[in-house]
């Protein structure tokens, strides 16, 4: 194991390593920031990941969900991204759930973490509520046209923090889909691996009318 994982090792050394066996996690959503996730997490040695989503794959989707190709309209997201990491890394478990967040939050799994990659906030809500009831961190991620947000929440709430609304999404470009779920993902890492993140603070990230990429942090309020 240590051999496919060489790079990482000489990272971390193979004691984090072998911890991350020992972890799971669930990302909520497998489309653009799903399958992204997928290919950024799915290969670097978590021992269980929980892919959910009820949807299935539509022709406009592939172009922007890198797990998926002209052939797989029709198929389920979550099948699809939890057959593509166990392609990918031998020594990853990984579960589809073909289910919305309400009802996989019924099957009561316990992880160590739950990614947000849904597009909606109300599901987002959702999230905030069943990780509060466990005691438990989760990782907020949003993208839209040239701009996404991100926030590994902790003491904090989404539900105070934003307002939930329904909202009809703008366009949106791929890059910045694989940009925020990679920010996504290495929190994401850096927490399985016990090393150190800011938490509760959200990192803005667009660009501006003279296309230069701005980061602004804003901190949320905590309970």
């Amino acid at each position: 194991m240590m051999k496919f994982f060489h790079r990482q090792v000489q990272l971390w050394g193979e004691d984090t390593q072998t911890l991350l066996q020992t972890k799971k996690i669930a990302v909520i959503g497998s489309g653009g920031l799903g399958s992204s996730l997928a290919f950024a997490l799915g290969a670097s040695g978590i021992g269980e990941i929980h892919m959910v989503d009820f949807d299935e794959v539509s022709l406009h989707n592939i172009h922007r969900q890198i797990a998926f190709k002209v052939g797989d309209e029709g198929k389920n997201k979550a099948v699809l991204n939890a057959k593509l990491i166990e392609e990918r890394c031998p020594y990853v478990k990984a579960i589809a759930h073909e289910c919305n967040f309400e009802e996989f939050s019924k099957k009561n799994i316990d992880v160590d973490l739950i990614i947000d990659a849904t597009d909606n906030l109300p599901s987002r809500a959702e999230i905030n509520e069943y990780a509060k009831s466990k005691n438990m961190p989760w990782l907020y991620g949003s993208v839209e046209a040239f701009h996404g947000q991100v926030c590994f929440i902790d003491e904090s709430s989404f539900t105070d923090a934003f307002k939930i609304i329904k909202k009809t999404p703008a366009g949106i470009a791929a890059p910045i889909v694989m940009h925020i779920a990679s920010l996504q993902a290495n929190l994401a890492l850096r927490y399985l691996a016990g090393l150190s993140v800011k938490k509760d603070t959200l990192y803005y990230l667009f660009f501006n009318d003279e296309g230069e990429l701005i980061t602004q942090k804003f901190g949320l309020p905590k309970l």
